[in-house]
């Protein structure tokens, strides 16, 4: 028994659904896809192998069938505020985050891992990252996350949490980890940084402070315009909002 929730019923069902309702409606712009050819390429990466040794290669079919154009000046990436990002993009319409691309739609929110000599998926448990760092579930947001940074162009933004416990930017991280070192950087003019705290939240952290201003020093290093913005009007009208 792992630690972990186990896959989430009706896997299937879900991700070839998601599919259709993404190249159907959500954004019909990427064009035909085949659904269940993708979650052929999902399922393989995972099942009938040991749930920790996942690598995020192994989603590599998954990928390229998904991939599409992300627009310039759309990408939107994050840390600690995940559904704050998802309202603020909305689907698409006005950022693409990694969960508005056909590939991170698919997995969002989802969970899920097979087990070793067995085709089925494990629905009772599945391995936590703290259990083994190359689990399904994480080797594909790495994976994604990498696909998501060297498809991104134009201007960059970068949605952080002024009131997250481990610090605004997270160390290791998807962001720190995978995400900057495979931005392309001819592609990019410019990267804005919005650090936005809750609510009632703690002001733990601003522009210019702390771990924010190790990662514009870091991008900075790096060659690129990087400017940062606290409490940015449009999503503090959002949280006020909710």
């Amino acid at each position: 028994k792992w630690k972990g929730e186990g896959t989430t019923q009706n896997l299937e069902s879900i991700v070839i659904g998601r599919c259709y309702d993404y190249i159907r409606i959500v954004n019909p712009a990427v064009g035909e896809r085949n659904c269940s050819q993708i979650w052929e390429a999902f399922k393989n990466a995972f099942v009938n192998k040991d749930p920790c040794s996942i690598l995020p290669k192994d989603y590599e079919l998954f990928i390229n069938l998904t991939l599409h154009t992300i627009p310039p000046n759309k990408s939107l990436f994050w840390e600690n505020n995940q559904l704050l990002v998802n309202s603020f993009a909305d689907r698409g319409r006005r950022y693409m985050s990694l969960g508005d691309t056909l590939f991170g739609f698919v997995g969002d929110f989802l969970n899920w891992c097979g087990q070793a000599d067995s085709l089925g998926l494990d629905y009772e448990s599945c391995p936590t990252t703290a259990e083994c760092e190359n689990n399904a579930v994480d080797s594909f947001w790495r994976m994604a996350s990498i696909a998501y940074a060297q498809h991104s162009s134009g201007v960059i933004y970068v949605l952080l949490n002024g009131s997250a416990e481990g610090g605004a930017y997270p160390q290791p991280g998807f962001f720190a980890d995978y995400e900057i070192p495979n931005l392309q950087k001819d592609k990019i003019s410019q990267i804005v940084i919005w650090v936005v705290d809750d609510i009632e939240g703690p002001d733990m952290e601003s522009c210019g402070t702390h771990s924010v201003k190790t990662l514009e020093t870091r991008l900075k290093t790096l060659g690129y315009d990087v400017t940062c913005t606290d409490n940015y009007k449009s999503v503090m009208f959002l949280l006020c909002l909710d």
